[in-house]
């Protein structure tokens, strides 16, 4: 949708579909910054130019706001401030995802992100009817969640196999999902509380196994 150092003309508000905000380092090496999802904003920047590129992963529609426009609305400024300060406490979760989270941890709060409305405040939790599954459409590839998670390939890789071998996930194509067991995949991330204290939820010889500092 644009790159890195293009003028900042636009500030966009995606209505469904997903983003992926990434910058490239001169020697090519590319970290993805964040994901954004329905709802979400991007393109706000305090300088005259994105200071990061902007890339669809599936199809969008997005709602295109002027940026002297949208300076000059106070409506306007005060709706985007508010998704912008959603997205603000979102990353601090990302931080902590980077510095502190195994790779198993890593790899099962990206998949839960893409799960509208659990593993976030004031989750329902499963339908009392049973089935507690769901398709994700990821729409990015190995090597880009990689270069989110601060991982390797072959780790992500691996990681999902194990997903895999418990039954939590069938992977569907290369960019689909589909999650058996959302509260399981929730334990997983390791950020998951019951009764007071973090659940475990996964064998430590596997955890240890699969780990990988950033």
């Amino acid at each position: 949708m644009f790159r890195e150092g293009e003028t900042a003309g636009r500030i966009y508000q995606l209505v469904h579909g997903r983003v992926m905000l990434y910058k490239l380092l001169p020697d090519g090496r590319r970290q993805v910054v964040e994901v954004i999802g329905p709802g979400g904003v991007f393109g706000i920047t305090c300088l005259p130019i994105y200071d990061c590129s902007a890339e669809t992963l599936v199809a969008v529609e997005v709602i295109a706001h002027e940026r002297a426009a949208a300076e000059q609305s106070v409506d306007l400024s005060r709706e985007l401030g508010a998704q912008v300060q959603a997205q603000f406490c979102a990353m601090h979760d990302h931080v902590v995802l980077l510095g502190r989270k195994s790779a198993l941890e890593r790899v099962a709060s990206f998949v839960m992100h893409a799960v509208p409305g659990r593993g976030v405040f004031n989750c329902p939790g499963p339908p009392r009817d049973g089935g507690d599954s769901i398709d994700i459409p990821i729409g990015m590839t190995r090597h880009e969640i990689a270069d989110y998670l601060g991982l390797t390939l072959e780790t992500v890789s691996r990681v999902l196999s194990e997903f895999r071998r418990r039954g939590i996930v069938v992977t569907e194509g290369h960019d689909h999902l589909r999650v058996n067991d959302i509260c399981q995949m929730c334990r997983l991330t390791g950020a998951h509380e019951t009764t007071g204290t973090r659940s475990q939820g996964r064998s430590s010889e596997t955890c240890a196994a699969l780990t990988e500092s950033a």
